[in-house]
């Protein structure tokens, strides 16, 4: 079944066109990853899909339902935790379950156990570490009612070591609640490690430049790395990167 579905989008800004004429979908609990140069437009089209602007053309489906124009249709993760520094970390991550109406304290201790962060409910984002931050940002994202979980870069701030313990983090947290996922990068090797799929956007104006299925078998182990096929897929979509240095 397909979560997300975007059809011939189009956008400018003033005379300087962004994106134009870009389909793509994310199926029902698929992990998919966008790749493309520096300014090809990848954050303004997750502001597209949650409806903080309004294409010139095309439309955006999530559950066969319309969602062009409209906002809070997604749960978003931006770069960084955007944690609210006067809510506890408990209520950080029931933010969006409690403006829906939906608040699960259970539910959420159980999450917070799980990423490593029991004990720490009661504490303030100040008294976390980045990677911790990063950790409650995307328990708040799961809690969220919404389908679709739309990730922006959240790990670029990291250092090497604590970036790869997130997304191993990551990969071990979405694949016990298998929710749908567009995850925006540049690190090849990031979205080779968690994807099922890679779509690369051209330069700007952006369009679908390529895409390309990831064969390796789930769960996957930090090895994966260091193996001929992995450096082979990594060389490959480098190359494709390449042609838009």
């Amino acid at each position: 079944m397909t979560k997300l579905s975007i059809e011939r989008l189009s956008k400018s800004f003033g005379s300087e066109s962004i994106i134009d004429n870009l389909s793509l979908h994310v199926n029902e609990a698929e992990f998919v990853s966008i790749l493309g140069p520096s300014g090809s437009g990848k954050s303004t089209l997750f502001h597209l899909i949650g409806g903080l602007y309004p294409p010139e053309k095309g439309e955006i489906y999530l559950d066969e339902q319309r969602i062009t124009g409209k906002r809070g249709a997604i749960s978003y993760m931006p770069q960084s935790s955007s944690l609210l520094p006067w809510r506890t970390i408990l209520d950080n991550v029931l933010l969006g379950a409690e403006i829906a109406g939906k608040r699960d304290m259970e539910t959420a201790r159980g999450m917070l156990n799980k990423a490593g962060l029991g004990g720490y409910e009661a504490a303030y984002p100040s008294q976390l570490s980045g990677g911790m931050k990063q950790r409650a940002s995307f328990i708040r994202s799961l809690l969220s009612p919404q389908s679709l979980i739309c990730l922006d870069e959240p790990f670029s701030a990291l250092d090497e070591f604590t970036r790869l313990e997130m997304q191993k983090w990551l990969l071990s947290i979405w694949e016990h609640y298998k929710r749908s996922i567009l995850f925006v990068t540049h690190n090849i090797e990031e979205a080779l490690f968690l994807s099922d799929r890679i779509i690369v956007l051209s330069n700007k104006p952006a369009h679908v430049q390529r895409e390309f299925t990831i064969p390796f078998t789930r769960p996957r182990e930090e090895s994966l790395m260091l193996t001929q096929e992995f450096l082979e897929w990594k060389k490959t979509i480098y190359n494709e990167l390449r042609e838009f240095s």
